[in-house]
């Protein structure tokens, strides 16, 4: 595999993007963890187009001992049996759980996008990140990814590539430009 040619993968974020957002605060427990409509969607388009799927997720609640392990472990789980339920799978769920700023991995900072293609022979260059938040935009920028959609319906200035309003939107926008 790392002979052959490297492919362009879809970065999505969680809370807000694959699952709804909680808005302040954290998802704590599975109980809370309700996959977004359109998400299923994205994941099939992104597969039948070739973009393999990987999820890249701050989740600070875990070092602030906010967010039990096993939920976080549980609700990850959940998401993939959904999917595997579709016939649909992701390629990997990268996890950053420090509250350190400056960390590598924490968003915005690219650290986890740059990991994936590393473990997963990504071309970053040819890949697109998604998020509902400006702090993912800047994650991909960061990255080098191609193309960056935010996930938000209000007019508010973004440096995005382009804007949805929900993710049945991102899974049209998918469907027309992979």
């Amino acid at each position: 595999m790392r002979n052959s040619p490297r492919r362009p993968c879809i970065f999505f974020d969680r809370d807000g993007v694959a699952n709804r957002s909680p808005g302040p605060g954290y998802v704590n427990h599975l109980d809370d963890f309700h996959i977004r409509p359109g998400f299923v969607e994205c994941i099939r388009v992104a597969a039948a187009k070739g973009y393999p799927a990987v999820i890249v997720t701050n989740q600070r609640g875990i070092s602030r001992g906010i967010t039990p392990p096993e939920q976080l472990a549980a609700m990850h789980q959940h998401l993939r049996d959904e999917l595997a339920s579709e016939g649909l799978a992701l390629l990997d769920i990268l996890v950053c759980t420090a509250d350190d700023p400056a960390h590598p991995h924490r968003k915005p900072n690219p650290g986890m996008l740059l990991e994936a293609a590393e473990r997963h022979h990504l071309d970053v260059a040819r890949s697109w990140m998604i998020g509902d938040r400006e702090s993912d935009v800047l994650t991909g920028q960061r990255a080098g990814v191609a193309v960056t959609v935010l996930v938000e319906p209000t007019d508010m200035p973004t440096a995005a590539t382009h804007r949805v309003a929900d993710m049945r939107a991102c899974a049209a926008l998918l469907q027309e430009k992979l």
